[in-house]
């Protein structure tokens, strides 16, 4: 559901009652928690029981399962989901009785009003640059406040209320709610076409992206990747408006730069270079060369607002990860189970190149879920072909999340794209025959990576369970 951003946003503390429509998705339970830590009162509904409700509950939230009008009757500020139709019960009552109605982005402002905010966006990589920042700022001492899209894994949350001055925020292009936003310091990733959905076409993205540069406020930074090409282009744009630019990336070409890069199992590293000068070692505990990148990303801003190379490597090295990036969720009969949220072409053939460091001498057993039937549409072969990096594939049907199926267009148009043999792709178009699917296949020195922005994250569970019976 798209929601018109508001003229004018007041912040957090005057918004009153707010009720979070969809609150246990990824957004707005972030934001739920941060409005709880400044003492807002809180309520939300969402379609399902989950551990993310039960946690707000226990910070203070009315957390409803199921859309009901009267649900809203208390409320004066109603935050609305992008996965919610326009017909919601709640959205309906909200908008008869004249509530301010309000999309996620408006809400972010709000919490964001008079801190320093640093933004992350990109195709790929934004959930993992964000929440890495957010922890070589806390190790170098700042006390940032964030609002990212997974859950840490050394917090178990995906906001924190912070005392310094510093907001790290996850900018999701998706629906264009980063073009809300002013940072002080924006990063860009990387630039490549999705959500044609929303923007109709690859030149319409990119334009986004130039819109997103005029967001920086006077005296602000652009850290964006200069070994992607979409991101590379934004530099030398950004330059040419004379905004301060700092070039990330392992070629010449950059102003902090990785070189020597290093693999060893389940780590990576480099040694940083800035302006030619060598800064010293940056570790990560996570496998794969983009990951790596993330973090120099995530340490190009915490120089630039001066805290010191050491402290916020520090803080990279002990960085855990998050959920659904590259996440071990167990072993059992001599299979290693991973989960990861990878749905573009790019970051599947990334993530698959990180399972293959991981598996040593076995086998790649990939289980991917298309998500979204226009995306599917766009780049079902290419995620195809991506996924013939694996040894052997098994593919789901599409999720359709906010979006109708459409005659034609299913998880086959990912598997018959995949280059394997046949008897190494099996397309399994029901949702609770994959986990049967996958432990068929599946033997002792394997490891297994579920991959896919859907509900796909539960069949590794479903496996392991299998595996150890």
């Amino acid at each position: 559901m798209r929601v018109p951003l508001p003229e004018q946003i007041p912040p957090a503390a005057e918004l009153g009652h707010v009720h979070f429509v969809g609150i246990g998705g990824a957004g707005l339970s972030g934001l739920a928690r941060l409005m709880l830590a400044r003492g807002v009162e809180v309520s939300g509904s969402d379609a399902h029981e989950t551990p993310t409700l039960d946690a707000l509950r226990k910070l203070g939230a009315t957390c409803y399962v199921g859309h009901l009008p009267e649900q809203v009757k208390d409320a004066d500020t109603v935050v609305v989901s992008t996965a919610i139709d326009e017909s919601n019960p709640e959205v309906v009552a909200a908008r008869e009785q004249g509530l301010r109605l309000w999309p996620r982005s408006a809400a972010v402002v709000s919490v964001m009003i008079g801190r320093t905010v640093l933004a992350v966006t990109g195709t790929h990589g934004k959930s993992t640059t964000s929440s890495m920042l957010a922890v070589a700022l806390t190790a170098a001492g700042a006390d940032p406040s964030y609002a990212v899209g997974a859950d840490l894994a050394s917090t178990g949350s995906n906001a924190r209320e912070g005392g310094g001055p510093e907001f790290v925020v996850e900018a999701d292009e998706s629906d264009r709610a980063f073009l809300a936003y002013s940072p002080t310091v924006a990063v860009v990733t990387n630039i490549e076409a999705d959500h044609l959905d929303v923007y109709g076409t690859p030149e319409a993205y990119r334009r986004a992206f130039d819109e997103f540069l005029d967001r920086i406020v006077p005296g602000g930074c652009l850290v964006a990747s200069v070994d992607d090409p979409g991101a590379a282009s934004l530099v030398d744009q950004a330059r040419e408006q004379g905004i301060d630019t700092i070039g990330v990336g392992f070629g010449e070409t950059a102003d902090l730069r990785g070189v020597d890069v290093r693999s060893s199992g389940g780590e990576t590293s480099c040694t940083v270079l800035r302006d030619g000068k060598e800064l010293g070692e940056l570790r990560i505990a996570m496998p794969g060369r983009h990951y790596l990148f993330d973090a120099l990303a995530a340490l190009a801003v915490g120089l630039r607002r001066g805290y010191p190379f050491e402290a916020l490597a520090a803080g990279l090295a002990d960085y855990t990860g998050s959920r659904r990036r590259m996440e071990l969720k167990g072993q059992a009969g001599g299979v290693r189970v991973y989960d990861s949220y990878a749905h573009h072409p790019t970051e599947i053939a990334a993530d698959l190149a990180s399972a293959r460091s991981l598996a040593g001498d076995g086998r790649v057993v990939v289980c991917y879920q298309p998500h979204l039937v226009s995306r599917t549409k766009a780049f079902g072969p290419e995620m195809g072909r991506s996924l013939g990096a694996a040894d052997v594939a098994v593919v789901a049907d599409i999720y359709l999340a906010r979006e109708q199926p459409e005659a034609g267009v299913d998880g086959r148009l990912v598997a018959d794209a995949v280059p394997l043999p046949a008897d190494r792709v099996h397309y399994v178009a029901r949702r609770d025959e994959l986990a049967d699917a996958v432990v068929a296949v599946a033997r002792p020195g394997d490891l297994v990576l579920t991959l896919g922005a859907g509900d796909v994250t539960a069949v590794g569970p479903q496996v392991l369970a299998a595996l150890a019976d």
